[in-house]
């Protein structure tokens, strides 16, 4: 199954007024008082708020209470920003004027639903590829005594970037699927072996039969799509020795200079990101040329991306915390958005 589809105005200064009303009404908003070790990133995951959603907000409610503007002192007290589920924003020129919505079950029943925000990637094609699967979990790790599995964690942020894609209105294969997982809010994903590459097809236990299974689909797709913009981003939980905490790494085709902008393009939008809500640590990821079968024989631009590493406990929060996956594949989604319209 492919994703395929196409894609009253409200006064600015309503708009901005309202927007305000909803961050600045403090009278009932929860205050938390900050341990020793608590950074603005920590202090709102541990109060269920997204630390990327929220992040200006709470600068915003707290800027006289925090040291060179984004650094709490332990033992003061902080507001934090309530949830707003449904946000008023003003619309943008690429905006549809009217709201649709395109439902795919893939993404289990909470979330089959997703908004197009934009047509900002009509007509583009996308084929995202989770590493392993099927009968190869990949690396296996234990947490607390259960397993984690590299295949379920890459396959769920496959599944929030395909969403992210999708609401700007871009055509997307899943190449590995899983048709009852879903995406799941949770922190230890049940492991199982029944993914499958598209359209449906068994995945071989044979490793260098699978490598050539998804490349022989993604060239197949590739070729049935002549004259579009196509690229492919292969997602990866890499696998060192536990005590190697390692960043995003991002990899191209040594020829590819597409391959190479597009790979460079998301290296970018993660060094923005570390920058601003982890400004205490320098960003290490880079991206590079690297001799991977996948890189080496499919035929549209793509980037290989290694999302952290499965058996360090640092990395482990990176990709064990559900809202850490959606901000991966919102900053990969940024920058696929920045690759194609060409932003520096």
């Amino acid at each position: 199954m492919n994703f395929r589809f196409s894609t009253d105005k409200i006064s600015f200064l309503l708009v901005f007024l309202c927007y305000c009303q909803l961050i600045y009404g403090q009278d009932s908003l929860v205050t938390v008082t900050a341990q020793k070790g608590d950074g603005i990133y920590s202090l709102l995951r541990k109060q269920g708020v997204n630390p990327y959603k929220y992040f200006d907000r709470f600068i915003a409610l707290n800027q006289a209470n925090l040291r060179d503007s984004i650094h709490l002192y332990a033992g003061r007290t902080y507001k934090i920003p309530a949830i707003i589920k449904t946000e008023t924003e003003a619309a943008t020129s690429t905006k549809p004027t009217n709201t649709k919505i395109v439902s795919h079950e893939i993404f289990g029943k909470k979330y089959e639903d997703t908004e197009i925000v934009s047509t900002r990637l009509k007509g583009n094609i996308y084929y995202l590829i989770s590493g392993h699967g099927g009968p190869d979990p990949g690396t296996v790790t234990k947490y607390k005594n259960k397993l984690l599995a590299e295949d379920e964690y890459a396959y769920d942020v496959t599944l929030r970037l395909a969403k992210e894609l999708i609401s700007h209105s871009a055509t997307v294969y899943m190449i590995v699927r899983d048709e009852n997982d879903g995406i799941r809010n949770k922190r230890l994903l049940t492991v199982d072996h029944d993914e499958l590459v598209y359209p449906k097809k068994k995945i071989p236990l044979n490793q260098m039969k699978r490598l050539r299974q998804r490349t022989e689909v993604v060239n197949a797709l590739y070729q049935k799509h002549k004259g579009a913009y196509r690229r492919l981003i292969v997602t990866h939980v890499d696998s060192r020795s536990k005590g190697e905490n390692i960043d995003v790494f991002f990899y191209h085709h040594k020829k590819s200079k597409s391959g190479q902008k597009l790979a460079e393009s998301i290296h970018q939008v993660f060094k923005r990101k570390y920058k601003k809500y982890q400004p205490n640590r320098a960003y290490n990821g880079t991206f590079s040329e690297r001799n991977l079968y996948l890189v080496n024989f499919t035929l549209p631009a793509m980037a290989y991306i290694e999302i952290g590493n499965l058996q360090n406990k640092k990395d482990q929060k990176r990709i064990l915390y559900p809202v850490n996956r959606q901000a991966l594949a919102e900053w990969i989604a940024q920058g696929v958005l920045d690759d194609f319209e060409g932003v520096d």
